[in-house]
């Protein structure tokens, strides 16, 4: 609940014609079921089964609308009539999981529907044939580097119709769930916003954006604000309005008061699990952790398999500066997500405060085998290779997690990025390989914390390559960085593929 009221303020300008109409009174109740009822039919026909249901249940919900009420179904175009064989017997090979064959018949389509259902038929097509090498594959490793073959091409196809304004609010939820499967979160978020613009009761959409969208301040407190009092003009009395004002009051630090609008949740449903935790993240902040524990352990009473309240329970005993028992209660938690990395790196961190560092080099190399989504993996198992004075692993690391964030486009901390071009920049060094060496090191002058050792780095190779200095035949020949820092086949060293048996219960 917190994740999707924080993105109901996302704004943006929509780029398509809107399927439903934009002068829609979300706030009639008879307004909201003949759209409920139209949004159902749309996705069930474009095969998008869970969105599907999820407004069929709504609609279910709502009072049964008088036949003059009713809403027609869409007029049929001209496209749709010609693509009508064609669809049909599309989506009889889509239902029954023929996404290749489905994908045959509909190439050449023209229609809105169609073209939908060739380009997701094609996307599922590539993720079965990634679930099926993933099966075959030998280790962790080889999992965390299984693709989906064609996402590339369906994201320059998307791209171009996107930049045409030729997506509908289907299309761009495609787009959204193929950026997003290619890391490029920043682009993924802006068309899943266009997307629910488009299609405001597309659940998919706001699904995939509650995932992507984890800073609190991405979200316009006003907007919220509006939110909240909307509700309250519906029904005050139900837990959902109390978690919205919580939000609310949460996103402006008010923790007090959205405590106690979880309080009133609770008291209307004592047994709603996202109270209960939410409540327990607002002890947090106000430091107040005995009441956290309790919010939280009454969160796993309603659902034991609840993976959020054990990792909200790890994190509590963390502060308490407890590893013994923030490490049982992240094993908790990564038991239930055994493939959610940020379980994975608190437990490499809560053994490397107990010092038992080659299970934390196990815990950072399976949380970026399965995909690191904070990016740390690395540099943490990086430095404690630093620690362990394995110079080589460390630099193939800082090599790796370089070419990453290289790769997919994506802003990091600056930190992170200059401690890993330090640690090259002074590993090349050594090894006496000046043209690498020279351009870690003019990296390093970009940020303010590493700029005056870069320089100074910079003026040794300059007087040591103007004194001949060659390199050295005994040390052992190392692995490249490449000048574009971006290319995939530098060579690295694996680490053993890494088992979890003996570190998690």
């Amino acid at each position: 609940m917190a994740a999707s009221s924080s993105i109901v303020s996302v704004a943006a300008t929509a780029s398509s014609v809107p399927i439903l109409p934009s002068s829609c009174d979300f706030s009639n109740l008879r307004e909201i079921k003949k759209q409920l009822l139209l949004i159902a039919g749309l996705t069930r026909e474009r095969g998008l089964l869970h969105s599907s249901k999820w407004s069929a249940e709504l609609a279910f919900s709502l009072p049964a609308l008088p036949l003059a009420d009713l809403q027609p179904p869409p007029p049929i175009t001209e496209e749709d009539a010609q693509d009508m064989d064609a669809y049909t017997l599309a989506k009889a090979y889509f239902d029954v999981k023929e996404y290749d064959r489905a994908a045959h018949f509909l190439h050449g389509c023209n229609s809105k529907k169609a073209y939908f259902l060739y380009m997701y038929s094609r996307y599922l097509s590539g993720e079965k044939k990634k679930d099926d090498e993933t099966v075959d594959s030998l280790g962790p490793l080889e999992k965390g580097q299984v693709k989906n073959e064609a996402l590339r091409e369906l994201r320059v196809e998307l791209s171009k119709k996107h930049q045409a304004r030729e997506l509908d609010g289907f299309g761009l939820y495609l787009y959204g769930v193929v950026l997003r499967k290619l890391d490029l979160v920043k682009e993924a978020i802006d068309v899943f916003v266009e997307a629910t613009h488009v299609l405001p009761l597309h659940w998919g959409a706001w699904l995939e954006l509650c995932n992507l969208i984890t800073d609190k301040e991405m979200s316009m407190k006003s907007e919220l604000s509006y939110l909240a009092h909307n509700l309250c003009e519906i029904d005050k009395y139900r837990v959902e309005t109390c978690c919205v004002i919580g939000n609310y009051y949460s996103l402006r630090s008010q923790h007090e008061k959205a405590a106690l609008y979880f309080q009133r949740a609770l008291k209307l449903n004592p047994r709603y699990l996202g109270a209960w935790t939410l409540m327990g993240h607002e002890y947090m902040e106000m430091k107040n952790t005995s009441a956290a524990i309790q919010a939280y352990r009454h969160a796993i009473e309603v659902n034991k398999r609840d993976y959020r309240a054990w990792y909200g329970l790890g994190q509590t005993y963390e502060i308490l500066k407890m590893p013994f028992y923030c490490l049982y209660y992240y094993r908790r938690a990564h038991q239930l997500r055994p493939n959610d990395s940020r379980m994975l790196v608190a437990l490499g961190e809560c053994y490397e405060k107990l010092n038992q560092l080659v299970e934390a080099k196990k815990c950072y190399w399976r949380a970026y085998a399965v995909g690191d989504v904070e990016k740390m993996a690395l540099v943490k198992l990086a430095k404690l290779h630093e620690q362990l004075t394995e110079s080589e692993q460390a630099a193939q690391c800082y090599i790796k997690y370089i070419q990453d964030i290289y790769s997919c486009g994506e802003i990091v901390e600056h930190l992170e990025e200059s401690t890993a071009f330090r640690y090259l920049a002074q590993y090349y060094f050594k090894c006496k390989l000046w043209d690498e060496a020279s351009a870690c090191a003019q990296k390093c002058c970009a940020f303010n914390d590493t700029r005056e050792e870069g320089k100074a780095l910079l003026r040794q190779i300059l007087q040591l390559r103007n004194q001949g200095e060659t390199p050295s035949s005994e040390i052992p020949a190392p692995f490249f960085l490449p000048a574009s820092l971006s290319a995939n086949n530098t060579p690295t060293r694996r680490v053993s593929p890494l088992n979890l048996s003996s570190v998690t219960p």
